[in-house]
C-alpha cells in the first residue's frame, strides 16, 4: 500500500512540475479548455433561468374574451350566460373594466396617467378555464367566441407561456448537443498536449521501458497531468459563468431582478459546480489516457 501511495504522490508530483516548468503553454491551455467548457454551462444556466421563469407561471391554461368597449352590462351578461351553457367551458369569471381599471392602477403604478385620461379605456372581460384544462379546447372555443356579438378579442392567456416552455426544452436539447460536442473538443486538446509532451521525452519513454518500467508507470505522470488540466479548465469555466452572470446583473440591474426566478439571477449550485469539475477532468484523464496508451502501442 506505501508503494501505491508513493507511486502515486510521485506522479502527481512530476505533473504538478510539468504545470511549472510549462506554465504560459498550460495557462493557455486552460484558458482554451475553459472556454469551451463555459459555452455549454453558460446555455445551460440560461434554460435554467428560463425553466424557473416557466415553472412560476400558471400551468392552467385560461382564455379571456374582451367585449366591445360600448357593450353594456346586459350584453355581458348574455356572453356569460352562453359560456355557463357551454360544454368546453370548466369555470368563469367576470371581470368589469372598473375593476380592471383599480387593478391596472394598483399593479402598474400608473394612477396620475390614467386620472388624466378622463375615461376608462379598458373593456369588460371573461375569464374562462376550459373543462379538464386542456389547451386544445380552449383554442376551439376562442375561435368560436371570437365571433360572438359583442366580443372584440379572444385571447389564450397561456399561448406564450407554453412557447416558452417548447423554447426551454429545445434549449436543453441544443445545450446537450453542443456539451457533447465540446467534450470531444475537451479530449482532444486534452489529448493533443500530452501528445507534445510525450514527443519531447520519447527517448526517456523508451530507456525506461528497456529497464522494465510498466506501462502504468509512464502512464500515471500524465494521466494526472491531464486531471489537473481538466479541473483548471472546469475552474476557468465556473468562473467565467459567475463572472459573466454577475457582469449581467449589474449592468440591467432591477429590471432583470424583476423578471428573473426569486428575485435574481440563478447561478450554478455547488453540485452542479461540482459536476462539471468532474466531468472535466474525466475528460482531460480520458484524452491523456489516449495519447499515452496510443504511443505505448506503437513502441511496443
Amino acid at each position: 500500500m506505501r508503494s501505491w501511495l508513493a507511486q502515486h504522490g510521485f506522479a502527481f508530483r512530476d505533473a504538478l512540475g510539468r504545470f511549472a516548468r510549462h506554465l504560459v503553454p498550460s495557462v493557455f491551455n486552460i484558458v482554451v479548455i475553459g472556454v469551451a467548457v463555459s459555452l455549454p454551462l453558460g446555455l445551460y444556466v440560461t434554460v435554467k433561468n428560463l425553466g424557473a421563469v416557466t415553472g412560476q407561471l400558471d400551468a392552467e391554461p385560461q382564455l379571456t374574451l374582451f367585449m366591445v368597449p360600448e357593450a353594456s352590462a346586459e350584453e355581458a351578461e348574455a356572453v356569460g350566460a352562453r359560456l355557463a351553457q357551454h360544454p368546453a367551458v370548466g369555470k368563469q369569471r367576470f371581470v368589469p373594466k372598473t375593476e380592471a381599471l383599480d387593478g391596472l392602477k394598483r399593479n402598474a403604478g400608473m394612477t396620475e396617467i390614467i386620472d388624466n385620461l378622463g375615461r376608462n379605456p379598458l373593456p369588460d372581460a371573461w375569464i374562462v378555464s376550459g373543462r379538464g384544462g386542456d389547451p386544445a379546447t380552449l383554442e376551439s372555443l376562442r375561435q368560436e367566441a371570437v365571433r360572438w356579438p359583442k366580443v372584440d378579442h379572444a385571447q389564450l392567456d397561456t399561448a406564450w407561456a407554453r412557447k416558452l416552455d417548447t423554447a426551454v426544452r429545445v434549449g436543453r436539447a441544443v445545450t446537450l448537443l453542443i456539451a457533447g460536442l465540446l467534450a470531444v473538443a475537451l479530449a482532444a486538446v486534452t489529448f493533443n498536449t500530452i501528445r507534445l509532451q510525450i514527443l519531447t521525452r520519447r527517448e526517456e519513454i523508451e530507456v525506461s521501458k528497456l529497464i522494465g518500467a510498466t506501462d502504468g508507470f509512464i502512464r500515471r505522470p500524465f494521466l494526472y497531468f491531464g486531471l489537473l488540466q481538466g479541473i483548471a479548465g472546469g475552474l476557468a469555466a465556473c468562473g467565467l459563468v459567475w463572472a459573466a452572470l454577475a457582469a449581467l446583473q449589474a449592468q440591467v440591474g432591477p429590471a432583470l431582478l424583476a423578471l428573473a426566478p426569486e428575485g435574481g439571477l440563478l447561478g450554478l449550485a455547488l453540485p452542479e459546480a461540482a459536476a462539471v469539475l468532474g466531468v472535466a477532468s474525466a475528460l482531460g484523464w480520458l484524452g491523456a489516457w489516449l495519447s499515452v496508451t496510443q504511443h505505448l502501442w506503437r513502441i511496443g
